[in-house]
């Protein structure tokens, strides 16, 4: 695998365009991804039983496992808009479709923003109108940008591999920094690759590459209702079909994981009003299953966010947050450890506490990305979750997000 400077149209054959289409003030907020060919197509969508009208319409489109286009806007989710809603989502998918010339069917719909609010489709219109011919494989950057909300940064991602003789490229976008929780942490997230590999195993991969990526962040314990992860493969690199249980696939994998994961990671970094990068490793757990519910409940926790705020080593909230995740594991037996670039401080062994200077753990904590560790000595389960501190700034911002 070799990692690349790029994104979302950085495989053959993909086009992208992002521009300010009016829905928000100023800033860029709509934007179009257009495979040249037809694509192998596999998606994840949120776990809310609210679910916006473009989650409904892209429901229906994954299910036949192709598409082409995806067509995006923010600043407004048109979540909880009722039937008009739901005409509005395939009016969109059935405009773009006809400037790029393929069926409505295969056009992925996406919104984010505000809930409860109709969507100015006139604006929509037009938009795609300009969109659509402005699409190149320079739009990359543009597109990662019209995709943002309360983002105070565009994520992008992309790597290459090689499949047999052909190189196979896999970019990404994606945004989120608010309403983030395991379980499909509003996030958005677009992938695509020129390999050739079928929907059924790009299906696989996507529903255990997202459990271990985008299922294990939180910001701040909100499930959105637009929530959506899509992965368009149009074949263009011309490799022999990857399939599961391959080296190949192995091969392909490891770049589709390393793309999701560094996207899963800037969401988390980019939490509103975030001081601090938070990773929280379980090691020698009972379990994976085990090991993943213990390291989410730790970054979900208020009290624990909060402590990482002030910079304090309180511990306590770290094993309270444990007990109460649900997992199978003995306290009496949990090390626990925090580290940064200004070192390691263990603070708990055997479940019990360790005498450890105050002053060294103020100094660790003060980084800006924070790790910690806890071996519950119980087994081979492991995982990592990220997270952030819960600041002032997170109040701030959500305080005021309609106006």
């Amino acid at each position: 695998m070799e990692i690349i400077d790029g994104g979302i149209a950085s495989p053959i054959g993909f086009a992208a365009a992002g521009m300010h289409a009016g829905l928000k003030k100023a800033k860029k907020d709509m934007a179009v991804l257009i495979s040249a060919c037809d694509a192998q197509t596999a998606a994840v969508f949120t776990t809310n039983r609210v679910k916006a009208a473009p989650v409904i319409w892209d429901k229906g489109v994954a299910e036949h496992g192709v598409a082409k286009a995806v067509a995006v806007n923010s600043g407004n989710a048109n979540a909880c808009t009722g039937r008009q809603g739901l005409l509005d989502a395939e009016a969109t998918a059935e405009t773009a479709a006809a400037f790029i010339g393929t069926d409505k069917g295969k056009v992925y719909v996406c919104s984010t923003g505000v809930i409860g609010v109709p969507l100015d489709m006139a604006r929509i219109r037009k938009g795609i109108e300009d969109l659509v011919p402005s699409a190149s494989a320079d739009g990359g950057k543009d597109a990662a940008e019209a995709i943002c909300t309360t983002d105070t940064f565009s994520k992008e991602a992309a790597a290459t591999v090689m499949i047999g003789d052909r190189k196979v490229t896999i970019g990404g976008m994606a945004k989120g920094s608010g309403m983030i929780h395991p379980n499909m942490a509003t996030m958005l997230a677009f992938i695509s690759t020129d390999a050739v590999i079928s929907h059924e195993t790009l299906q696989t991969l996507l529903g255990s590459t997202v459990e271990d990526t985008f299922n294990m962040i939180s910001v701040d314990g909100d499930t959105s209702t637009n929530d959506t992860c899509l992965v368009l493969a149009n074949g263009m690199a011309g490799n022999e079909e990857i399939k599961l249980g391959t080296e190949e696939c192995n091969a392909f994998e490891e770049a589709f994981r390393y793309v999701l994961g560094t996207l899963a990671k800037l969401i988390t970094r980019d939490g509103e009003g975030a001081g601090r990068f938070i990773e929280m490793n379980v090691v020698n757990a009972p379990s994976k299953k085990d090991a993943k519910m213990l390291a989410r409940s730790v970054i979900s926790s208020s009290l624990v966010k909060a402590a990482f705020f002030g910079s304090d080593a309180n511990w306590g909230r770290i094993l309270c947050a444990m007990g109460y995740s649900g997992a199978d594991f003995d306290p009496l037996l949990v090390d626990l450890s925090f580290s940064s670039p200004k070192g390691t401080i263990e603070v708990v062994k055997g479940g019990e506490p360790l005498p450890f200077s105050e002053e060294k753990a103020k100094e660790i904590l003060l980084e800006k990305e924070i790790t910690v560790t806890a071996d519950c000595h119980q087994g081979d389960g492991a995982a990592t979750a990220w997270g952030c501190d819960l600041t002032y700034d997170y109040v701030r911002i959500n305080g005021d997000y309609r106006s």
